[in-house]
């Protein structure tokens, strides 16, 4: 697989994973005898080393800790430090920015349920996101706003996120790699993908509990919206909720729920990636809980002739 990822990564498809930090990996692509003090296995040295082996063999991955709270120079410096030339990151934007009202979740403290007052605040992005990327841009291949699906109290309409967005995205500096991806499926209208085109960002496809299949978002005319930008997060099986993935499939050693079609929608989307004109990148990012285990999702989607599951 190593091979195959390099060679995708030569023609500007990158395939990695969302975060790296997964001890059911260990055996698989993690060396354990790399991580043992005193003849234990040690999860801080683990947690703290595993970046520079996960990129032995990965091109890219979705740094997810960044969407809960804004990334440093200091932190993002660390991560690059730990990986080659040529090796690009994806990073979600902080949730600071994409949250209309903050969950009822203890992280929020006394802000949980309460309206967000930096929603779509391109000032807060440019200051407390973009600025510390500034460290590592030439190893940021996607920046990408993650919306949580949006309830009527906060948006009453698919129209009103749009022109929202829309003035924010007018607003934020150019020559970045901006990806948006929503968990709304009635927001997936042909303006809302011509709005995007507008200013070049790609519409993030999203594999997701409530979301249409990868499949059926790339059929949809104009889906891909930024002319040199595609990205695509395989996430969950449709149908399924987050937290039952993640009791289903825990501690991610293996897959336990194979999705033939939704390792067909990768393959597919990694081909039309390899064929598209111009200086076009790529970024495709699979998550445990879409399988179990996105090792071997990823070997199946990349596989030039992947055996029957």
């Amino acid at each position: 697989m190593r091979r195959r990822l390099d060679a995708l990564a030569q023609e500007g498809v990158y395939v990695g994973t969302s975060s790296w930090k997964y001890p059911g990996w260990r055996g698989q692509l993690y060396d354990e005898s790399r991580y043992v003090y005193h003849g234990r296995f040690a999860q801080t040295r683990f947690e703290r080393n595993c970046l520079t082996e996960y990129a032995e063999t990965f091109k890219t991955v979705s740094v997810d800790a960044a969407y809960y709270q804004f990334p440093t120079v200091r932190y993002l410096e660390g991560l690059a430090e730990q990986v080659p030339a040529g090796f690009l990151f994806g990073l979600k934007v902080t949730d600071t920015i994409t949250i209309k009202r903050y969950p009822s979740l203890p992280r929020f403290g006394a802000l949980a349920g309460e309206v967000n007052q930096h929603f779509l605040d391109a000032e807060a992005f440019t200051n407390d996101f973009l600025r510390p990327c500034e460290a590592i841009r030439d190893r940021i291949g996607l920046l990408m706003f993650e919306f949580s699906r949006f309830h009527t109290r906060d948006v009453a309409r698919g129209r009103d996120f749009m022109e929202a967005l829309d003035l924010f995205l007018g607003k934020l500096p150019r020559g970045w790699p901006y990806g948006v991806e929503i968990r709304n499926a009635t927001f997936l209208q042909p303006e809302y993908f011509s709005m995007l085109s507008r200013h070049g960002v790609a519409h993030i496809l999203n594999s997701w509990e409530a979301m249409p299949s990868i499949e059926e978002q790339l059929a949809m005319p104009g889906s891909l919206t930024a002319p040199d930008l595609i990205g695509a997060r395989f996430l969950l099986r449709p149908g399924r909720r987050y937290e039952d993935a993640v009791k289903l499939f825990s501690p991610y050693d293996r897959v336990r729920d194979p999705y033939p079609a939704g390792r067909a929608a990768g393959t597919k989307l990694i081909q039309m990636s390899r064929t598209r004109a111009g200086k076009n990148r790529a970024f495709l990012f699979v998550n445990n809980r879409f399988e179990g285990n996105a090792l071997e999702t990823i070997a199946a989607m990349t596989d030039p002739a992947p055996a029957e599951v």
